[in-house]
């Protein structure tokens, strides 16, 4: 081999890892580009999201937490009522007041989405979806909790979905 054709070889080489280097901050946003994107086609436009830095004072809100029962007990956000999905009931929900604003979460969003169309339908003036979910307020750093106390576990639904989740321990 020639040293000009040498040459040309490395100074390809070095133009490649030069343009690699200069996309790496794109491809560690690819992730949450992709993720946008997800959540884009499971949200319905029309229904109000909110996103974890909206949310000043979490206290402020009826929290409700619509994932399994078994999802719930390994970590949900602090004072969130389980009212389930696959058994959800408006009958469960006699507590509540219809005029106080309503939170209400699942792993991403789209189950949460589903019961808060039944909790405006029934009359709750003000429903809100937490924006991505559990898996959303977990990577912005919010605490969530297991018997009282902060865990770093979140139940992710199932292993595709566990890819979402950056900080915290996946539990399927």
């Amino acid at each position: 081999m020639s040293f000009q054709s040498m040459k040309n070889k490395i100074l390809s080489k070095t133009r490649f890892l030069f343009f690699l280097i200069l996309l790496l901050p794109e491809i560690s946003q690819a992730q949450s580009f992709a993720y946008k994107a997800m959540l884009s086609g499971l949200y319905d436009s029309d229904f109000p999201v909110l996103r974890p830095d909206q949310i000043q004072d979490l206290g402020s809100f009826q929290v409700l937490d619509a994932r399994e029962k078994h999802e719930y007990e390994v970590s949900h956000l602090a004072q969130a009522k389980w009212v389930g999905y696959d058994t959800f009931s408006l009958q469960n929900l006699t507590s509540l007041e219809k005029n106080k604003p309503v939170l209400i979460y699942c792993t991403v969003g789209a189950r949460s989405q589903e019961i808060g169309k039944k909790l405006k339908a029934a009359g709750f003036s003000q429903v809100y979806n937490l924006y991505g979910g559990i898996i959303h307020w977990a990577n912005e750093g919010r605490p969530v909790y297991h018997q009282g106390k902060i865990t770093n576990r979140i139940h992710t639904y199932s292993q595709p979905w566990g890819i979402w989740l950056k900080k915290g321990e996946k539990v399927y």
